[in-house]
């Protein structure tokens, strides 16, 4: 316990999906039947995603594009460049996982350029990039994994009824950072490259490329094999890089089933499944605003799904959600955690300027995104 309550204190996400889970616990026992409502394929294909892109990051697999950063001379240039980069490779690799590419890479550039006073509004912008990026795709963030996972739509489909509000994101993302150098768009600076990390070489970078394609298509496929390419993940990582599976971020699975536990717990109460049918159906876009401002928008969308009526309202609350506080989005709380490992005794700092950009960015989609929540993705 001595080790295991300082872990818990380090991860408030998951000691709440505990709390919670053993709260639906007590409010409806255990049964086979909870056991079996338990979405074990989205838990399956998350443990290989979080392995492989793990893997990712232990390699630098992303490194030659991260490497280009450092031949930009311009401000505005490398900010668009770090802000999308962000935004286009959290469609493929999770929002969270692009931060902590990009938003580490942001810190030492502008740090050996002297410029300083950039860093939170970019890193901010990176946050927005990230969360308005990785809605395009099923497997761009978690709580899209699960919902994708239970519509039973193709990713077609599912990538035609995001794309109208992910470009908008994109071009509002872009007007952002002009406006953050309107009184000098011409701004220049000289970076130091040196401390780039150099890209993996070998078979484990192939590897790792492989399995990645293997687990996108146990996504688009919906394969019900998926448990053999689990095996095939975890042999493979076991037999080239055992040691990759103390990094693994356990706590965000966790989390997962922890969240899965209460959702279906309560779902099984009548009273309460009762309550949360008539309040949610017809208002599945601001719940999940407002619910994710309480537990992040991965568990909302866990404990809301089986209440839901409309689909559409239902994700694009989500993807909105991490919009509004540092609690909405997990892929935020990784943000923060960066930032303050590289500035302690900032965090009010990042809070306000993340706040207000984030603020500012939510006020211009949440109205369009309202209006196509009311466009049915299964017609």
């Amino acid at each position: 316990m001595k080790k295991v309550l300082p872990w818990l204190k380090k991860e408030p996400m998951l000691s709440l999906s505990v709390l919670a889970a053993l709260a639906g616990l007590l409010i409806t026992p255990p049964t086979k039947a909870l056991l079996e409502q338990i979405d074990w394929r989205t838990l399956g294909t998350l443990l290989m995603m979080l392995c492989v892109l793990e893997g990712f990051k232990q390699e630098n697999v992303l490194r030659p594009l991260v490497n280009l950063a450092g031949r930009l001379k311009s401000m505005l240039a490398l900010s668009l460049f770090l802000v999308f980069g962000v935004f286009f490779s959290s469609m493929f690799v999770t929002n969270d996982v692009s931060l902590l590419i990009f938003v580490p890479l942001t810190i030492l550039l502008f740090r050996s350029a002297g410029k300083e006073a950039y860093i939170l509004p970019v890193i901010s912008m990176e946050n927005i990039a990230a969360i308005r990026g990785s809605l395009l795709t099923p497997f761009g963030s978690p709580q899209n994994l699960f919902l994708y996972g239970q519509a039973g739509i193709s990713v077609w489909r599912f990538m035609l009824h995001m794309l109208p509000i992910c470009a908008m994101s994109g071009l509002l993302l872009m007007g952002f950072v002009f406006f953050l150098y309107r009184k000098d768009l011409g701004e220049r600076a000289v970076f130091d490259r040196d401390g780039l990390l150099p890209l993996g070489k070998g078979f484990r970078r192939w590897m790792y490329l492989g399995l990645f394609l293997l687990i996108l298509l146990v996504i688009v496929t919906r394969t019900r094999l998926w448990p053999l390419a689990l095996g095939i993940v975890l042999f493979a990582i076991t037999a080239a890089d055992r040691k990759l599976f103390f990094k693994v971020d356990y706590a965000l699975l966790g989390t997962f089933l922890c969240f899965f536990v209460f959702s279906s717990s309560i779902a099984g109460n009548a009273a309460i499944a009762g309550f949360l049918g008539k309040s949610v159906a017809g208002r599945e876009y601001w719940w999940a605003i407002g619910l994710s401002q309480l537990i992040s928008n991965v568990p909302a969308s866990i404990v809301l799904y089986p209440f839901t009526q409309n689909f559409a309202g239902l994700i694009y609350g989500a993807d909105t959600a991490g919009l509004c506080s540092i609690i909405g989005s997990l892929a935020s709380v990784i943000n923060y955690r960066v930032y303050v490992r590289e500035y302690p005794g900032r965090g009010k700092q990042f809070l306000k300027t993340f706040t207000l950009v984030s603020w500012a960015f939510f006020l211009l989609v949440v109205i369009p995104g309202l209006l196509l929540s009311r466009w049915d993705f299964f017609s």
